[in-house]
């Protein structure tokens, strides 16, 4: 897929602090930011209940009512489900879950990666998930992939949570995290991967600050971006 807007993936598995540094690149270079797991977690949250093995046809027609769009930019991003920006609701583990075992489907995959691109094809971003170079974006001008191990990631986590004074059992924690890293990297489409173009980036010995700096710098020492024309 071609564009002349500025594209920027982030790939990794969850607690590498994708979302947070995102955020912060569309911030720093004042474009779009597309939280690409809200929409997989928004999927899970609206069919709730349904087996994910169901009737593909029933399926697809939910999915058909699904529109999807992206207001604002910088950290003021936010995805929209039929106008309406998402908020809390998706954000809880269950939801995280769900979009997991949703995401293995074809027909989820499919219609979310053709919502993906049409996003794409409006507005400079820096969209981040688990195949946004690999698959979503493939000529993307700048791709990275975000990785740490799954005690370190499930460390953060609880962290967080415990900032947010919600309840953060580590062991279940990382038990759902070892889990959810089995599905995304070893299903059948799209498997968690980095694509071939990637600069992998190991977050485990680095704080957010560290991390966007050589990003930032790859970005900007890169000669792909002074030979491209950015809206």
């Amino acid at each position: 897929m071609k564009n002349s807007h500025m594209i920027i993936t982030i790939d990794g598995p969850a607690g590498v602090g994708k979302s947070t540094l995102a955020g912060r690149l569309a911030e720093s270079f004042k474009i779009a930011y597309l939280d690409t797991g809200a929409m997989y977690r928004a999927v899970g949250w609206m069919l709730g209940n349904e087996d994910p093995d169901s009737d593909q046809n029933k399926l697809g027609k939910i999915l058909e009512g699904l529109i999807f769009g992206l207001h604002g930019s910088g950290w003021n991003s936010r995805v929209t489900l039929n106008k309406n920006i998402l908020g809390d609701e998706i954000r809880t583990e269950e939801a995280g879950m769900r979009a997991s075992d949703f995401a293995r489907l074809k027909i989820v995959r499919e219609y979310l990666t053709k919502s993906q691109q049409n996003i794409g094809q409006e507005t400079s971003l820096v969209a981040e998930g688990r195949d946004m170079g690999s698959v979503v974006f493939i000529n993307a001008h700048y791709k990275f992939f975000l990785d740490a191990s799954a005690r370190v990631r499930a460390e953060r986590r609880q962290a967080q949570l415990l900032r947010m004074r919600k309840q953060a059992d580590y062991s279940l924690i990382l038990e759902q995290i070892i889990k959810r890293d089995e599905q995304d990297r070893n299903r059948a489409i799209a498997p968690l991967k980095p694509a071939p173009d990637a600069i992998v980036i190991d977050t485990g010995p680095m704080n957010p600050d560290q991390v966007f700096e050589q990003m930032t710098k790859h970005i900007e020492n890169s000669p792909i971006r002074s030979k491209s024309s950015y809206k």
